[in-house]
């Protein structure tokens, strides 16, 4: 069903004053969240912290149901991360290995991941295949197809890369994944908040995300997903009271849902800020909010196309609210400040942090524009005009 965006702006106090086309970076809250953490911190500070947190039992518990509503998986599926990048290592590390096991991972993996890729290979005597991309900037299937061949412990993959829209072919390589019983580990980062996820239809068995970007939840929050099958095979690399259950001086017992991959202590007001955004997302519709990403995004490549002296680095079919771009007139920290003093808001993709990716296409950093569904056409008129006063 259509939304009224004005209305929807009005509950986005930034968009009154900002052109905010950072949404991959940290898109910006609605005014529920920003209440809902304000409200629960101001709690803390009247009655304390531990009695605030008992108080708000509900809010803190519901925070796994919105998750599991937005996967369409169960609760216990669910945890709580302090950020995307400590969810993703969370789950790899919980992963036994053994010298000889082989990782799949894609060109398009962030630098982070793939640094920590090379340091379990360095520690546990793994070997990383990485699968390159096909000519549309899009992971090539048939060459993953091959990499599955053989003794592959795990296929690490992101499902949208920070460095590109390119949306990769996350079902059809979760079908080949499972079809030869290899454990997925998807990097949502990026599409969770702007695509509709659905764990069943992605065949993942692990996923992780982050609660500021599309999902417009605080900073400093992050979930992940553990499929109820997988949980067996997979020992954190760390726990405490709240993962695990004391027996004896010689045993204890790691809980049975996904939570054995929290702490006890974490940002309660976060946790409540991300489960509202989840819900208020959730409310919308991820169908909606898929369909006009992705409408704003390609009216925003093809007014872009119209810049002269600008080169949009998209291409192909199946792309989303993320858009790159250059100019062979100014460098891309140039041309970010030069917007950021008109008020508009956007990032620098840079090569150090996508090294496999644009180091295979030759490319030096980037400009970097990414949609959300409060975003106008006006603003896109506007964003170019920018660029054209050059």
């Amino acid at each position: 069903m259509p939304h009224d965006i004005e209305e929807l702006r009005r509950q986005t106090p930034g968009t009154s004053h900002l052109l905010h086309f950072n949404n991959a970076g940290a898109a910006l809250n609605p005014a529920a969240v920003t209440t809902a953490v304000l409200e629960h911190l101001q709690q803390e500070q009247r009655v304390g912290a531990y009695e605030a947190a008992a108080a708000a039992n509900g809010a803190i518990e519901h925070f796994y149901t919105a998750f599991a509503t937005h996967l369409n998986c169960r609760a216990e599926e669910i945890a709580w991360a302090e950020n995307a990048t400590h969810a993703w290592n969370t789950l790899l590390h919980a992963i036994t290995f053994k010298p000889g096991d082989r990782i799949v991972t894609g060109q398009s993996e962030y630098a982070s991941n793939y640094l920590s890729l090379l340091h379990l290979a360095q520690r546990c005597q793994v070997h990383i295949d990485v699968v390159p991309n096909n000519d549309t900037g899009s992971l090539c299937l048939e060459a993953l197809e091959k990499a599955l061949d053989g003794n592959v412990r795990l296929l690490a993959l992101t499902h949208v890369p920070s460095q590109s829209g390119v949306v990769h072919p996350a079902a059809q390589a979760g079908a080949m994944a499972r079809a030869r019983g290899i454990l997925y580990l998807l990097d949502a980062c990026q599409s969770a908040g702007q695509l509709a996820l659905d764990v069943e239809t992605l065949g993942c068995d692990l996923l992780t995300g982050s609660g500021r970007k599309y999902l417009r939840g605080p900073r400093g929050t992050g979930f992940l997903y553990a499929r109820r099958g997988a949980l067996d095979s997979l020992h954190p690399a760390w726990i405490d009271m709240h993962a695990a259950r004391f027996l004896d001086a010689q045993h204890y017992a790691l809980r049975e849902d996904a939570r054995r991959f929290e702490n006890w202590e974490c940002f309660v007001a976060g946790k409540i800020g991300l489960a509202v955004a989840v819900d208020y997302a959730n409310a919308l519709g991820m169908q909606w909010i898929e369909a006009r990403v992705r409408t704003l995004a390609t009216r925003l490549r093809e007014r872009l196309r119209e810049v002269l002296n600008l080169t949009v680095h998209e291409r192909g079919h199946d792309l989303c609210g993320i858009v790159t771009f250059s100019s062979g007139r100014e460098t891309a920290d140039a041309l970010q400040q030069r917007l950021l003093a008109r008020g508009i808001n956007t990032s620098v993709v840079r090569v150090r942090n996508n090294p496999l990716d644009l180091g295979a296409q030759g490319l030096g950093d980037l400009n970097r524009a990414s949609v959300h569904y409060y975003n106008t056409d006006a603003e896109i008129e506007r964003f170019c005009e920018a660029l054209r006063q050059y």
